[in-house]
């Protein structure tokens, strides 16, 4: 008797593991007819196997086919609505009293790794030579133009003036082959190139503040106008109310000065900033 009922549960056992693996395969044949569109074509072959194709699962087949078909959706991830990086400070004097521009980018280079000082790279920097010529009423009427190189003499041993970008650029990427000109960017680049990591040398005016005096003077690629406030920081963070810079003139790291007030003087000055990207 025992070996009777042993001979049923084995039986039985058969019964079992062969209905698992045919409702297997006929899951298996449902899912490959949705996938591949053939549903109808394969449902008289289904149904002649005695299994009938229920509206919930072909709604099952479908959202699994489109789910395959589907690429993933990116999440676009929230910017940082504040950013504050550790850069190493400069103060241009007792050296270089109009030399701010090239002792912000010195701090630039230092952050990049870059190990030169500020006469150094004051040495190299690119110069408009042009003598200066004043008017009667002692006002200037021809000089040098800062888009070519530093107008003046940078160490106070005569009349200094500033660089502007498009001379200073050329020496930044002499040192690092990703530099970039971020000039007449929106001032949203520049926090994101803080977001990225990496600070910026931008122009702004020594008191932040929108000059109310300007010069003008001819020069060798015609008439400038500008502010003897001109002046030059490290931009190294932001938040939503304020910036903070590397001031080489007071030599204050992370100062912080309001927003919008720091945009007006960024925009007076020509939106001048440069940098660069991360790479060799």
């Amino acid at each position: 008797m025992t070996i009777f009922w042993k001979g049923i549960q084995v039986t039985l056992g058969f019964f079992l593991i062969g209905g698992l693996l045919f409702a297997s395969g006929v899951f298996t044949v449902l899912l490959y007819a949705k996938v591949t569109g053939q549903e109808d074509w394969m449902r008289p072959a289904v149904q002649a196997l005695g299994v009938g194709i229920r509206p919930e699962a072909s709604r099952a087949l479908e959202g699994t086919a489109e789910a395959a078909a589907s690429p993933p959706v990116p999440v676009e991830q929230p910017k940082a609505s504040s950013v504050m990086l550790e850069a190493p400070v400069v103060r241009q004097l007792p050296e270089l009293p109009s030399g701010c521009e090239v002792t912000s980018l010195t701090m630039l280079l230092k952050f990049r790794g870059i190990e030169k000082t500020k006469m150094e790279l004051a040495a190299e920097m690119k110069r408009d030579t042009t003598p200066i010529r004043y008017n009667k009423d002692g006002s200037i009427a021809y000089w040098g133009n800062p888009n070519i190189g530093f107008v003046g003499e940078p160490t106070g041993k005569a009349k200094g003036f500033g660089i502007y970008h498009t001379a200073l650029f050329d020496q930044l990427k002499s040192h690092v082959p990703t530099a970039v000109d971020l000039t007449q960017e929106p001032f949203e680049k520049l926090e994101d190139q803080l977001r990225s990591g990496i600070p910026s040398v931008v122009w702004t005016t020594i008191d932040f503040q929108v000059p109310e005096r300007w010069v003008v003077w001819d020069s060798p690629l015609g008439p400038i106008q500008t502010t003897f406030m001109e002046h030059a920081v490290l931009l190294v963070g932001f938040d939503e109310e304020n910036v903070y810079v590397n001031d080489p003139l007071s030599g204050q790291g992370q100062r912080k000065i309001n927003k919008e007030q720091f945009k007006a003087t960024w925009e007076a000055m020509g939106r001048q900033a440069i940098s660069y990207t991360t790479g060799s």
